[in-house]
């Protein structure tokens, strides 16, 4: 029997969503996604609108396109489109009891012990600890030079979250072998992990390797903290002290694993997103003039101090960091899968197949943003707001119910970042903007990515 939708309607009698061309035997799309997974997308959307479908392998994929598709996508039920089974992949880097690995009513518990360390206290308190350690890494430079800008930027942010979200003990352990073991924990998010995560392939081992020893250190901080009695004002304490609804403390296992998670979230697409941001600004001489006047306008005071306030007020800043997010959003697919058929206007996604939102996709739809290729963050500024015209057109960070918690953290850290290194530096870019690499499930340039940098000589405009 034909199961009706939720407004009653036969789903039998609804037509299946149009296939792309080029299915080959086995692989499907698979070869064309791998090559340019933007592109192939692209061409789903121009040849079947709303949506497209295409297989990767034995998985049946739907794109959703579009602000009708996106207002279905996002507005979908649990039961209906649900994340959980498909990114297991992240099961081995944030560890077993956490996130992905639990049922969904335990997930919301832990994410909301993370609520107080988005609060404006905390963040007050994280915009000083951002400005501190961008000074740190401003002032650790010559006065000119070329530096790989992801490289240095993946290291920045590093520092950063790890001192904001988990604490000081770790902050002073980076140059200690904490960084580098962090880079292979990135390198296990890969396009392989997503299909097969316990692959013994080299970048999994390295990955398992070097989540042992964070584990390990973080374990070692914790009983450190036991013993001597501190509870410093942190997340990794707000864990510690923290209780399900059950009455039942988080085990060391647990906390450990949802600090590796928030740790992702407050690092990993911030660098991508901050790297692209330098890129496009370096390339762009008359994008540096426009925040720099605002900045002027912002720190002309002798008491001017680049904290939560004031960055709150770096308008053009923050349509930079949006215009950034939209070109190159750091992840190019947002995927849920369908728990039961699902009805879209006339058509029917059929049971088991992941549904998908490409931001790379829908943030250049000409019937949302104008000139869609063009690098231009005026766009987003009074009078044209283009990102106001639907509440699903920025996406990078998601939308709906599962839209990242940490989207104003991540802005918060990046304007805080190209504010004090445009006070300090001219950039110049040597090779212009790299196309982007789709190896990785967090989609950043191809590198080497090298820019040019010299100290300014005028007097900067931020106050220690």
């Amino acid at each position: 029997m034909a199961q009706p939708s939720s407004n009653g309607v036969n789903l039998s009698s609804l037509a299946p969503v149009p296939e792309l061309a080029g299915r080959r035997l086995l692989l499907g799309h698979f070869m064309e996604f791998k090559k340019d997974p933007v592109v192939m997308m692209d061409r789903g959307w121009r040849e079947h609108g709303d949506l497209a479908r295409f297989r990767l392998g034995p998985k049946d994929c739907v794109l959703f396109t579009g602000p009708d598709a996106h207002d279905a996508y996002f507005k979908a039920s649990e039961d209906q489109l649900d994340p959980r089974d498909v990114y297991q992949f992240t099961v081995p880097i944030f560890g077993r009891g956490v996130a992905y690995d639990v049922a969904p009513e335990i997930m919301s518990e832990q994410l909301a012990f993370l609520f107080p360390a988005l609060r404006e206290p905390a963040m007050r308190r994280f915009a000083r600890i951002m400005y501190q350690e961008v000074k740190l890494f401003a002032d650790s430079l010559d006065d000119e030079g070329e530096i790989n800008l992801p490289v240095e930027l993946n290291r920045l942010t590093v520092k950063i979250a790890s001192h904001c979200l988990i604490g000081k003990e770790i902050r002073e352990t980076i140059d200690e072998g904490f960084a580098d073991a962090y880079h292979y924990l990135q390198n296990g998010i890969n396009l392989i992990g997503f299909f097969a995560p316990n692959l013994p392939i080299p970048a999994h081992r390295a990955r398992d390797k070097a989540r042992k020893k964070i584990v390990k250190l973080l374990i070692e901080i914790m009983d450190h903290r036991r013993s001597a009695g501190a509870e410093p004002d942190d997340f990794m304490n707000t864990l510690m002290q923290a209780s399900y609804k059950d009455g039942r403390k988080l085990t060391n296992d647990e906390i450990t694993g949802i600090l590796l998670t928030v740790l992702f979230a407050g690092q990993h697409t911030s660098t991508v997103l901050a790297t692209w941001t330098g890129l496009e600004v370096a390339n762009s001489p008359e994008t540096v003039d426009w925040v720099r006047d605002e900045m002027k306008e912002v720190y002309n005071t002798p008491d001017a101090i680049l904290n939560y306030d004031t960055l709150k007020r770096q308008v053009a800043m923050e349509c930079v960091i949006r215009e950034n997010e939209r070109l190159h959003p750091p992840l190019i697919l947002l995927i849920r899968k369908v728990l039961k058929p699902m009805q879209y206007k006339d058509q029917v996604v059929d049971e088991g197949a992941l549904a998908m939102v490409s931001p790379a996709v829908s943030h250049r739809l000409p019937e949302l943003f104008k000139d869609p290729e063009k690098f231009h963050p005026q766009r987003f500024d009074e009078p044209r707001k283009e990102h106001k015209q639907h509440h699903y057109s920025l996406i990078g960070f998601g939308g709906g119910k599962h839209q990242c918690m940490g989207k104003h953290f991540a802005y918060m850290q990046l304007k805080a970042i190209w504010t004090v290194l445009l006070d300090s530096f001219d950039f110049f870019n040597i090779n212009g903007v790299p196309a982007p690499n789709y190896g990785s499930w967090v989609t950043g340039p191809k590198e080497p990515c090298m820019i040019r940098y010299r100290r300014r000589t005028k007097s900067r405009l931020l106050n220690e």
